[in-house]
C-alpha cells in the first residue's frame, strides 16, 4: 500500500500548528509536510518537514504537490470574517483562489483526498437560531461567509463532477490555548483566558448575553482527522458538516472564568463584530455528522474553561522562570 503524503497549507495558523502535530503522530513527522507563507511557527520546528509556499501561486504550490509525492491536502489558508471585512476583495480573492487552484491540482495529479474548512459563517441572520439544521435557509452577510458557502459548493461540484474526494466541516469558534486567533469575531473567547490570566479582566467586543457555538481546539482537530479517516462511502454530505460541542455567551464564560480565579472581572465594548455574532445562530444541529461518521464531542464549557486556564497558568510558570 503507498503510504501517505499528507500537506497542510496554512501550518502556521489557529488550527494548523496543531492539526499538523496531531498528523504526525498518526503518519510519522517525515510524512507531514507543513508550509505557509510566514515563518515556521515555533511549535513546529523541529517536528517534521517545513516549506514556505504560497497557495495562491498555482505553478509553485503544482511543483510541490510532485516534489513531496503528496496524496492528502489539508487547505487551512483564510482571511476570517472580521478581518475579511475589512479587505473584502482580498478575503474573497485568497478564500476562492486558493481552493480552486488545490481542487484543480488535486483533480490533475490524483490527490486521494482534500480536506477544506467552511464555518458557521455560512449563515446568516434568516438562518434558524437554535440548533440550527445541516440543510436549512443560507444567506451570509459576511465576505468570509459568502466565501465558504460558495467553497462549499466547489467541493461539491469536484466531488461530482471529477470524483475529488474533498471533505468539510463547518467550525464553530475554536478556542486554543496552543496557538493566538486569527481575526474572528468568536476571538474574544480566546483572547478571555490570556487576559484573564495576565490581566484579571477582560474587555469584551461582544454583548454579554451574546451565544455562540464553540468548541475546544482537541475536539476540532479531533473532529477533522475522524472525518477524513472515515470510509468515502459513510460520508454523505459533500458541501460541508455541521459540527457542534457546546454554546455559551460572554456572561457564562466569564462566570465559569470565575470559579478558578475569583477576582477576574468583565466588561463590554461592543465593536464592528456585535452584528456579524449576531446574524450567526446560536446552537448547531450536526445529527448527520453523528450519523455519518459517529461524531460526539469531549469537552463542555467546564472541561474546557479547567484546561484552557490549567495550561496558560503552566505557560504563564515557564515563561517566567525563563525570565
Amino acid at each position: 500500500m503507498m503510504k501517505e503524503r499528507i500537506l497542510v497549507i496554512g501550518a502556521c495558523g489557529q488550527i494548523g500548528v496543531e492539526l499538523t502535530l496531531a498528523l504526525r503522530k498518526i503518519y510519522g513527522a517525515s510524512n507531514v509536510v507543513a508550509s505557509d507563507m510566514r515563518e515556521e511557527n515555533k511549535l513546529l520546528t523541529g517536528t517534521g518537514p517545513y516549506v514556505s509556499l504560497d497557495v495562491m501561486n498555482k505553478e509553485m504550490l503544482h511543483v510541490q504537490i510532485i516534489r513531496q509525492n503528496i496524496t492528502q491536502i489539508y487547505l487551512l489558508a483564510a482571511i476570517l470574517s472580521a478581518t475579511g471585512e475589512k479587505n473584502p476583495n482580498l478575503a474573497w480573492s485568497l478564500n476562492m483562489q486558493s481552493l480552486l487552484n488545490v481542487l484543480e491540482i488535486a483533480r490533475d495529479e490524483n490527490v486521494h483526498k482534500v480536506y477544506w474548512p467552511s464555518s458557521i459563517a455560512v449563515f446568516g441572520p434568516t438562518s434558524p437560531k437554535i440548533n440550527c439544521p445541516q440543510q436549512t435557509i443560507i444567506e451570509p452577510t459576511t465576505v468570509y461567509g459568502i466565501s465558504k458557502y460558495a467553497g462549499e459548493f466547489w467541493c461539491n461540484y469536484y466531488f461530482h463532477r471529477y470524483n475529488v474526494d474533498v471533505r468539510s466541516i463547518r467550525y464553530p469558534g475554536l478556542i486554543s490555548y496552543k496557538s493566538q486567533p486569527g481575526g474572528g469575531t468568536t476571538d474574544y473567547a480566546v483572547e478571555i483566558f490570556y487576559d484573564a490570566i495576565s490581566e484579571r479582566k477582560y474587555n469584551c467586543f461582544l454583548k454579554k448575553d451574546t451565544f455562540l457555538p464553540m468548541m475546544y481546539m482537541p475536539d476540532a482537530i479531533r473532529a477533522t482527522i475522524e472525518l477524513m479517516e472515515a470510509p468515502a462511502e459513510n460520508i454523505n454530505i459533500r458541501t460541508s458538516y455541521n459540527v457542534a460541542a457546546m454554546s455559551f455567551s460572554p456572561a457564562e464564560i466569564a462566570a465559569e472564568i470565575k470559579k478558578h480565579i475569583p477576582d477576574f472581572s468583565i466588561s463590554y465594548e461592543p465593536d464592528y463584530r456585535q452584528p456579524i455574532a449576531e446574524s450567526w445562530p446560536q446552537s448547531i444541529d450536526d445529527s448527520f455528522a453523528q450519523k455519518d461518521w459517529h461524531w460526539s464531542p469531549k469537552f463542555d464549557l467546564s472541561a474546557m474553561a479547567a484546561d484552557m486556564i490549567s495550561n496558560l497558568e503552566e505557560q504563564n510558570i515557564e515563561k517566567n522562570d525563563q525570565i
